[in-house]
């Protein structure tokens, strides 16, 4: 295991240019699923949300992977609000339905979506942290 030197207090660095490009890597695959629904049927308002998440999905992962300076954390927190806020309605429309639109793990890629979009949430969320964590330091 490499030994990474930094002075007391601080986090290594070298870990979170990873964590970012594999937050983007979840972005994009997020908003690839979503972007397959479309053109695999999923039409209406829910077709429209689903070509929103997808651009916001591509917007965000080159934002994550392009932001230098002071746009890193505010990239980061906003890919983490987009990806968790896209399970939360997922989840929502699995349980409880969500603006009418009631939704089933029977649905074309529902569960491959649930899984991308959970561990997306817990790696957008350490990337956050790793890269707070490193401006605060």
């Amino acid at each position: 295991m490499p030994v990474t030197h930094t002075r007391p207090g601080t986090a290594p660095s070298a870990p979170v240019p990873g964590w970012r490009a594999l937050s983007a890597v979840f972005l994009l695959a997020m908003g690839g699923i979503h972007l397959y629904l479309v053109f695999n049927g999923t039409g209406g308002v829910l077709g429209d949300l689903f070509v929103l998440n997808a651009i916001g999905g591509l917007v965000l992962a080159v934002a994550i992977l392009a932001a230098r300076g002071r746009l890193v954390p505010v990239a980061t927190v906003l890919g983490l609000l987009f990806l968790g806020g896209s399970w939360l309605a997922l989840v929502l429309a699995l349980t409880v339905g969500l603006f009418g639109i009631r939704s089933s793990l029977d649905y074309d890629l529902a569960p491959t979506t649930l899984v991308v979009e959970t561990i997306g949430t817990v790696v957008l969320a350490v990337t956050t942290v790793l890269v707070l964590r490193r401006r605060s330091g």
